[in-house]
């Protein structure tokens, strides 16, 4: 029997393009003789937050050689089949809502196709070894007659872009290549000899693919030679980045050769504007995170998900290294490659301590347990979240610039976190995807970072992670770049009076989003989803929400009382305020007087 006749097959089609419903053909050749049991995940590896996504299987049903075969379900999640006639095929056939616009799931309209293999393909228990095959059949509907197929999948018989077979080694590798269908722009580039393709669904007009490439050849190239400075080999054979531009949306999913993306076309730049716009630059960012993912975290792995569990939670306590880590990189790289100048740079890292520093969340909660507690507070945050919790992302950035500043001080300048960084590649994820066909895959544990930080540079780190990582300390960057020829400088208070609130948009109204606490507001007594009404007596709407209230409360000077009028629910408060100053941070990091960081001793090496 070979590979493919042994293999899982599905048939996927995208069924009704109106009804938003992808059909599904499972095929078992050897279902267990007990009753073949199968499951759809719970979760997708990346997006930390139980998903439920069998909740959008809407019929399902099973057959072997033409008769109806029991389908018994388990749970929320899984189903059995009764046993069927010896040397039987089962199929099970099923169909898939499809209406999440996002890089998590599915989404299928007359405009393309997209889905993650979390969201479509069950998953066989007892076979997810085997290789699976998957027919991709091109849709009926005259709005699809022009698509084609972008994914990082291996073609079987299908063609580059078209409809047809494809072949995964196995279930684990088959969720990992999510795929896109659609009127797609599309340009090609490699990067240090390996292909890349750059993937855009959506009206982007004029969109400049060419300075696409570029940039991002320049960002893949710096990123495989960082991590294999000698042969600058690439861990994957090919490289999709698919992108859907939208009207407002940000967001990327990584996996192990493409990365999934949602952006505003606005950010896209076009053939007649060469300048780097913020949102351009934010999209690269995007990029870089994503494609630094490739080494860390989907083949650099925490032990926990060295061999992921589908069917639940999966707890670690490292999201600050391998989120926080990438987050510290995407941007370096930005400059490594020469798209930002050093100035950008600091003031991009200046953006993130402020960010950081705004909610008071960060002195009660740990990078450590905010990576523990991923599943049921980062992942669903509320509007009491600044408050409660910090962001492994964001301040795990810092810890990673802290860390490295505190190692290129301590050996003056010989090692970096560059060098952990390849450490950890050599050591857990060169060869990962190569060991896990013999069970040999590893991860790292969750204790054993310390000791690898001092393998690869010989600075002792428990104090660092004491205080930074399991604690709630404040990265110190002024100290640590005091080294550097960086200043770090607190703008003085500001002299604007203010709510401390972030307000939001509710159609007509201005709403309260978050109430900082101990802030002008919360002293008042208001609470987050209130409608602002009226300040001394004048209304207040959706515009003044945009400009957080300015125009209004410019007339007053801070520590006066104002009477606000605001709704909760569908009563009126009436409440007196006194006004604070605007306690957002406003720190600046910029190069010390007459120093450039080329000629800065000990100097990050940018």
């Amino acid at each position: 029997m070979t590979k493919q006749q042994s293999a899982v097959h599905y048939s996927i089609t995208s069924h009704d393009l109106a009804a938003h419903l992808f059909h599904v053909t499972l095929t078992i050749s050897n279902p267990d003789p007990n009753g073949q049991v199968v499951s759809l995940p719970v979760w997708i590896p990346g997006s930390y937050m139980v998903r439920e996504f069998a909740r959008n299987i809407i019929r399902i049903q099973a057959h072997a050689n033409g008769k109806k075969i029991a389908l018994k379900k388990l749970n929320k999640t899984s189903w059995q089949a009764a046993p069927c006639d010896a040397n039987a095929s089962l199929q099970i056939s099923y169909e898939v809502y499809a209406w999440d616009l996002s890089v998590r799931a599915a989404h299928l309209d007359q405009s393309h196709g997209f889905f993650n293999g979390t969201s479509v393909f069950i998953q066989v228990h007892g076979q997810e070894q085997l290789a699976h095959v998957v027919d991709i059949q091109k849709p009926v509907d005259s709005a699809s007659k022009t698509w084609r197929v972008a994914t990082s999948l291996p073609e079987l018989k299908a063609k580059r872009y078209g409809f047809g077979s494809y072949i995964a080694r196995d279930y684990d590798d088959l969720i990992d290549h999510p795929v896109e269908m659609g009127d797609f722009a599309l340009v090609s580039f490699k990067a240090h000899g390996v292909p890349h393709d750059f993937v855009v669904t959506g009206k982007v007009p004029n969109i400049d693919l060419a300075r696409i490439a570029k940039d991002l050849q320049k960002i893949c190239e710096t990123e495989i030679a960082f991590f294999e400075p000698r042969t600058k080999q690439a861990p994957m054979q090919r490289y999709v980045f698919m992108t859907m531009a939208v009207g407002e949306g940000y967001g990327g999913l990584e996996h192990r050769a493409s990365t999934a993306l949602i952006c505003n076309r606005a950010d896209l730049p076009t053939k007649n504007d060469t300048s780097l716009s913020e949102g351009y630059r934010g999209f690269l960012a995007l990029c870089s995170h994503e494609y630094f993912h490739t080494w860390n975290v989907k083949r650099i792995k925490p032990a926990v998900f060295a061999k992921y569990d589908l069917s639940q939670e999966n707890y670690t306590s490292l999201l600050w290294l391998f989120e926080g880590f990438t987050s510290y990189y995407d941007d370096l790289f930005l400059r490594r490659s020469g798209l930002i100048d050093e100035a950008t740079y600091l003031n991009l890292i200046a953006k993130t301590v402020n960010t950081v520093q705004r909610g008071s969340g960060r002195k009660k909660q740990s990078v450590a347990d905010s990576s523990f507690d991923a599943w049921t507070k980062y992942y669903r945050q509320d509007e009491n979240s600044p408050n409660a919790i910090v962001s492994y992302y964001a301040k795990g950035s810092l810890v990673a610039l802290g860390l490295d500043l505190t190692i290129r001080h301590e050996t003056a300048g010989k090692k970096s976190l560059d060098d952990v960084m390849r450490a950890l590649w050599k050591k857990y994820g060169k060869d990962f995807y190569e060991k896990a066909q013999s069970g040999k895959q590893q991860g790292l544990g969750e204790t054993e970072f310390e000791s690898l930080v001092e393998q690869a540079t010989g600075v002792k780190i428990q104090r660092f992670i004491d205080k930074y990582i399991k604690g709630v300390e404040d990265v110190p960057l002024a100290k640590l770049y005091a080294d550097f020829a960086v200043d770090v400088i607190e703008q003085s208070a500001s002299k604007k009076a203010s709510l401390n609130v972030r307000l939001s948009k509710s159609g007509a109204d201005c709403k309260l989003a978050h109430v900082y606490e101990n802030g002008a507001a919360h002293r008042a007594g208001l609470s987050a989803g209130d409608v602002l009404v009226a300040l001394n007596g004048l209304r207040v709407t959706a515009a003044d929400a945009g400009n957080g209230l300015a125009n209004l409360l410019a007339a007053y000077r801070i520590g006066e009382t104002v009477q606000i009028h605001a709704f909760r629910r569908d009563e009126l408060l009436t409440v007196d305020l006194k006004l604070q100053a605007d306690d957002a941070p406003m720190l600046a990091i910029s190069l010390a007087k007459n120093q450039k960081l080329a000629g800065a001793k000990k100097r990050p090496s940018l």
